[in-house]
Parts: C-alpha cells; sequence; structure tokens
C-alpha cells in the first residue's frame, strides 16, 4: 500500500442507517461534518508480511453528534481514534477534523499523580494557551461541570475510581476541542459507577450542544465493546468488523434521552445488535 496523507486535525428505533458514500458532488463531501474518515486503510509491518487492521473506512460523524464504535476485541477500533487524533497516520485514504485537534481520553485515567486534581487540569489549560491568572478559575468551573467542585486540592490517590475518570473527563475538555475522543473509558469501573459516569457524560454532552452555549459544539467518538453501553449513550452506533476492520453496519438509535440502561428500548435493540456482534465473531473464527 502507498503512503497517504496523515489526519489533519431519524428513521425508527434502532433502524440500520445507510454508510455514507465516497465524498463528492451530493455525497457526504458537501456537509458539515466533525470527523470524515475518507477511504482508510491502516496496515502494520514490513511489506510481506503486513496485517490489515482496517480497510476501506468510509465515515463521518456531524458535528455535536455522539457516535459509538462498537467490535469485538482486536477489531482496530483503538486504531481508528488514533488516525483521527492524529497519533498516527493512515496506510492509504485520509482522516481529516476540521475544528482542530481532538481531545482523547483513555480507559486508564492518566492523570498525574503527583499533581492534585485541580493542577492536572490547568496543566491541559496552559497547553491550550489559557493566561495563568484564569487556569485556577477555569479549572474550579471544569470541576463543577464534572460535579467534583471540592476536588481542585485532591491528590490523585485520595480520588476513587469514578472521580479519577470525571477528573480525565475534565482535563479533556479543558482542552476546548470540538471533538472528543473516548477510548473504552468507564471499562474498567464498577457497574454502579459507570451507571452514574454514563448519566454525567450525557448531561456533559447535552449542555454543550444547547444553543449559546459557550464551549460550542461537541462531537463525541465513543469506543466500546459494550452493546448496552453504545445504545444507552449514542445517537448513532457503528458496528466493526473483526480483523481486517470494516464497517460491518450502523444504527440509528431513536431513543429519547436520558436513557437508561435497563430500558426496554435500549435492551431490545441492544439485544439486535449483539446478535450481529456474535455473527461477526463467528465469522471470523471460521476463517
Amino acid at each position: 500500500m502507498s503512503s497517504a496523507p496523515a489526519a489533519t486535525g431519524g428513521p425508527a428505533t434502532g433502524a440500520p442507517a445507510a454508510g455514507p458514500g465516497p465524498a463528492g458532488p451530493g455525497g457526504p463531501g458537501d456537509r458539515p461534518h466533525a470527523v470524515r474518515l475518507d477511504r482508510v486503510s491502516k496496515a502494520f509491518g514490513a511489506a510481506g508480511s503486513r496485517t490489515l487492521a482496517l480497510d476501506d473506512i468510509r465515515l463521518e460523524a456531524a458535528p455535536g453528534e455522539f457516535l459509538c464504535l462498537l467490535g469485538a476485541s482486536g477489531c482496530g477500533k483503538s486504531t481508528l481514534l488514533n488516525l483521527v487524533a492524529g497519533l498516527d497516520r493512515p496506510t492509504t485514504g485520509t482522516a481529516s477534523v476540521p475544528f482542530g485537534r481532538p481531545a482523547l481520553m483513555f480507559q486508564d485515567h492518566a492523570l498525574f499523580p503527583w499533581l492534585t486534581a485541580g493542577r492536572n487540569i490547568e496543566l491541559a489549560l496552559k497547553l491550550a494557551g489559557v493566561p495563568k491568572r484564569e487556569r485556577h478559575d477555569r479549572a474550579q468551573e471544569l470541576l463543577r461541570l464534572v460535579r467534583l467542585p471540592d476536588a481542585h486540592g485532591k491528590r490523585v490517590h485520595e480520588l476513587s475510581g469514578g472521580m479519577r475518570q470525571r477528573v480525565a473527563l475534565a482535563r479533556a475538555l479543558a482542552q476546548g476541542s470540538e471533538v472528543l475522543l473516548m477510548d473504552e473509558p468507564f471499562a474498567a469501573l464498577d457497574a454502579i459507577t459507570r451507571d452514574l459516569l454514563h448519566e454525567e457524560l450525557t448531561r456533559v454532552w447535552t449542555e454543550a450542544n444547547q444553543p449559546g452555549s459557550a464551549r460550542g459544539r461537541l462531537t463525541v467518538l465513543f469506543v466500546t465493546h459494550n452493546v448496552r453501553e453504545a445504545v444507552r449513550l449514542g445517537q448513532r452506533v457503528v458496528l466493526l468488523t473483526s480483523r481486517p476492520g470494516r464497517i460491518a453496519r450502523e444504527w440509528d438509535v431513536d431513543i429519547p434521552y436520558p436513557r437508561r440502561i435497563e430500558d426496554a428500548e435500549v435492551t431490545g435493540l441492544a439485544r439486535e445488535i449483539t446478535g450481529h456482534l456474535h455473527e461477526e465473531i463467528v465469522r471470523h473464527a471460521r476463517h
């Protein structure tokens, strides 16, 4: 494969969504987008022994959209996020983010343990160019946003797992990006804490996309292998095939917010998507 440019910085409930076609007149290229992957493939390894991780991915996220990427382990979900984040280059195709560099949140909180919660956020604000005199108040504002108003002076070891992920979310938001990439950020948490953070993330995303919001539109690309989590959070769920990762199917999730993971509509659509995921895993195991 030849080298290509690097990343540049509804229907009825559960109805399968038509995947985007190639950019061009009258196609997705004419519509506003926060993220666009145009015929993206990614291979690893030397010539002759390459492993194809992603193959011909064509995908867009609209400004303000909450898009969940779903698939079995090893299907290329994290690789796709790395390409969108600009941490790696596509082997072929292009990944574009027209509103600046995305913010990235990992499964591990990745907070600096020698800094307080507030200082971790202030560091992100510093890197974003926020003047020193404004950083403390901005950090406190972000901690209030994630409902940790008293955590500014606490060290990382003083925070629970859920609190650490809230601080990590506040730090990601401190970067001021209009695109937030989330790589299984709640996978290591217990069910109750994960449920609470689903509520918090949905609230933060909803508030950011209200008319007149001070921070601007917030687009979320959320990677998970938890089907119910994807249906609870996303406006759209995209299922990737096992390696090489290709878009197998999409669903528009026309279920009103706020959602609960035990809601009948959520469990019904999750059951349908799980069936397709199992089919894909079995198909891959036979090859």
